[in-house]
């Protein structure tokens, strides 16, 4: 006899509209019991437990999904949006730092933004990041910020790395210390002292260079440094007449020093431009003018022959070039003193010129050189311009260039706007793929804005950069570092030991 499907009947849950509150309540449970019972009749079998499977490991929802409108599926999911404006948003959603320059480098610090290691080096970076077109630095910073301190360890540590150091003028003699720790040289040049560098030097030929070529470009250097040296002092551009002046007497002093196996001196190519009858007898059709134009070239490098600067470049020198020293600088500290700021710009074009013909050779490995203080040669355009060739040869001989000034500004001070030497003093800025930019005052902010083309949040940072931390910009990417020193590194690196001294009676 076929069974009948049990069917679910609400007619018992029909209450006399008169019935009490009990009978009533009665009824309404009994209507939820009879719907719920008609739903799960309604529903299909559940499936059987496969067999060894502990019913207690049954999912806790079915497999379509917890049901109801909570479960978020289908779609119909709608939240209510949320507007805010960009300033609010910075600060809800906090920008990502990003992962830094990698870890092959030079320790420097902590990166501020993304809490890890920074590390630098100029020629790991060459080639590998994108936009970073040479290994030059400039460093910037007001007094007491530490980038002093930044030099000196980027020095230390790249000497680790088999790099050699190279600071060509010490105004301060602080890299003498430090010269002496890492088993280095240094040179003091100054009155009374024994040292001697001839800025006329020949350096070696590098391997892979004709004899013809290379007396070429010495002879071109040299001719550029007596440039620099005259302009200088005389304050003003040569005459044609007085680059025809030069270029005799140097030749005249290079043909006498070859036939007698010497090397020329800067004192000889003052007598001869002093002896009119020398340069006159050199260009017979030029003969009663040449001399006569060349009277204050003779004067000009006089001085470093009998004036202030007598007794250091105007000998042989007395000490050689050492190519494998780990460092090597010279020290002017004994100029610094006497007021004229000329007398130390000549000396460190000398001792520049003399240093950076040694490091001619591209075989001599890489190698870096520290223009320290170098703001004190941004108001002469002779020195710029040397400076200049020195920064386009960077690449060719392995050199990574690190200049250090005070103040953005500086780079302003070498003429008015489309002048000769603000140009040039903007092609070293722009020569620099690197940029290090300690705490500026308020004042300086717009010329760095402009200079380096700072954002709105990293000119606000460069205003409240503390001591030791400095804005680093490598071939447009910004970071913010936390320049880290061991405790010997900050007792060599001292520089504010006398201001920190107590006198007592």
């Amino acid at each position: 006899m076929a069974s009948r499907t049990t069917r679910a009947s609400a007619s018992p849950l029909f209450v006399p509209r008169k019935s009490d509150r009990r009978t009533a309540r009665a009824a309404r449970h009994q209507f939820a019991a009879a719907r719920d019972q008609a739903r799960h009749a309604a529903r299909p079998a559940a499936r059987p437990t496969a067999p060894g499977l502990d019913p207690e490991l049954r999912a806790t929802y079915p497999a379509a999904g917890r049901p109801g409108p909570a479960s978020a599926r289908g779609g119909r999911l709608k939240l209510p949006a949320h507007r805010m404006t960009t300033a609010t948003a910075s600060g809800a959603y906090p920008f990502l730092a990003e992962g830094g320059l990698g870890a092959q480098g030079i320790y420097i610090g902590r990166d501020v933004h993304a809490e890890a290691a920074f590390t630098y080096d100029p020629f790991a970076l060459y080639g590998r990041l994108d936009g970073f077109t040479n290994p030059n630095i400039l460093l910037a910073g007001i007094i007491g910020m530490g980038k002093s301190a930044l030099a000196k360890s980027l020095a230390v540590r790249a000497v680790a790395f088999g790099y050699r150091i190279y600071v060509p003028c010490d105004p301060k003699g602080e890299w003498t210390v430090v010269a002496q720790e890492l088993g280095g040289q240094t040179i003091a040049l100054g009155p009374g002292l024994p040292g001697r560098l001839n800025p006329l030097d020949a350096p070696a030929r590098p391997y892979g260079v004709s004899e013809e070529d290379w007396i070429t470009e010495v002879r071109k250097r040299r001719l550029l440094l007596l440039g620099s040296l005259a302009k200088t002092v005389l304050g003003r551009e040569l005459h044609p007449m007085e680059h025809t002046a030069l270029d005799v007497a140097l030749d005249q002093v290079v043909a006498y020093a070859e036939a007698n196996g010497t090397t020329p001196l800067l004192g000889e190519v003052a007598y001869v431009l002093g002896s009119p009858e020398r340069l006159d007898a050199a260009l017979g059709e030029l003969s009663g003018r040449l001399g006569h134009a060349a009277e204050d070239l003779a004067h000009a490098l006089r001085r470093l022959v009998h004036g202030d600067l007598a007794g250091m470049f105007d000998a042989p020198s007395t000490v050689a070039f050492d190519p494998s020293a780990p460092m090597l600088s010279i020290d002017l500290s004994r100029l610094g003193g006497a007021g004229d700021d000329t007398a130390l710009v000549l000396a460190m074009t000398c001792a520049s010129a003399w240093m950076e013909s040694a490091l001619a050779d591209p075989s001599g490995g890489r190698r870096w050189v520290i223009y320290d203080e170098a703001w004190r040669v941004m108001r002469h355009v002779a020195l710029l311009e040397r400076m200049q060739s020195q920064w386009k040869l960077s690449r060719g001989l392995g050199i990574a260039n690190l200049m250090v000034i005070h103040r953005l500004s500086d780079l302003l001070a070498a003429g008015d706007a489309g002048s000769r030497g603000r140009a040039l003093a903007e092609g070293l800025l722009t020569d620099c793929s690197t940029r290090i930019i300690y705490r500026q005052e308020a004042d300086q902010l717009a010329s760095a804005t402009a200079l380096l083309g700072l954002t709105g949040v990293e000119t606000q940072a460069v205003s409240a950069l503390t001591k030791g931390r400095g804005l680093w910009k490598v071939a447009g990417r910004s970071f913010i570092t936390q320049h880290l020193l061991h405790s010997r590194e900050r007792e060599l690196f001292d520089t504010d030991a006398r201001m920190g001294a107590i006198t007592r009676p």
